[in-house]
């Protein structure tokens, strides 16, 4: 996750850091100081430069197993939208995030929901879990497509060129055939999805051009 440029001015000092709540799309159930932990990715990139307002950083809890950590998480997120600090959306009853951003796997994972794995299907949670992810550690919660497609706004960040092959598969109409990958079925029912690509990750987008 890029956030330099947001601990430099002007961000730093001109965005209202108190209304930024945060959570996370999804979470290694690893201690919150462990190399894997997502919660210490954005801890020492972004919260420990900016003045966000600690008791808004809503971390899972990482003494549970994945399962007990996503319900908890599930309902933390429950009681965001019961005070209206979450919205709802009006065409289903998932919460409705202003902001959803992912990264993607060369394999076109995105959060932890991984190519041909039953978490793909999972329709009535709005927060599950996996004990069996393909790449380590293999207990993670996440958000699931549902609420990931309710969002206002979903970005997709993806670097390298040994995602190039996945981001083709998500982004081009490359026909029924094809095998579909997580990042194609983010399609945010009433939001905007943005994708940021670097020129390797874009390479084999058809039809694409950067402009030097």
């Amino acid at each position: 996750m890029e956030n330099r440029k947001l601990c430099e001015a002007p961000y730093n000092k001109t965005v209202d850091w108190t209304k930024w709540y945060i959570l996370w799309a999804d979470e290694r159930v690893v201690a919150k100081n462990h190399v894997d932990s997502n919660y210490k990715l954005a801890k020492d990139g972004l919260f420990s430069k900016v003045p966000i307002v600690p008791s808004h950083v809503n971390s899972i809890n990482d003494s549970v197993s994945a399962e007990e950590a996503a319900s908890e998480y599930e309902f933390v997120i429950r009681q965001l939208v019961k005070s209206r600090v979450i919205g709802v959306s009006d065409t289903s009853d998932c919460p409705k995030f202003d902001l959803v951003l992912l990264g993607m796997g060369s394999d076109g994972h995105v959060a932890s929901l991984f190519p041909n794995h039953s978490v793909l299907d999972e329709n009535n949670e709005w927060v599950t879990f996996i004990t069996d992810s393909p790449k380590p550690p293999p207990e993670r919660i996440t958000f699931t497509l549902p609420v990931i497609n309710s969002a206002s706004n979903v970005a997709i960040v993806v670097t390298g060129e040994n995602k190039a092959e996945a981001a083709h598969l998500a982004i081009d109409d490359v026909g029924p055939d094809c095998i579909v990958v997580p990042a194609r079925m983010v399609q945010p029912t009433k939001g905007k999805l943005v994708w940021f690509l670097d020129k390797p990750a874009a390479s084999k987008l058809e039809g694409f051009q950067f402009s030097d």
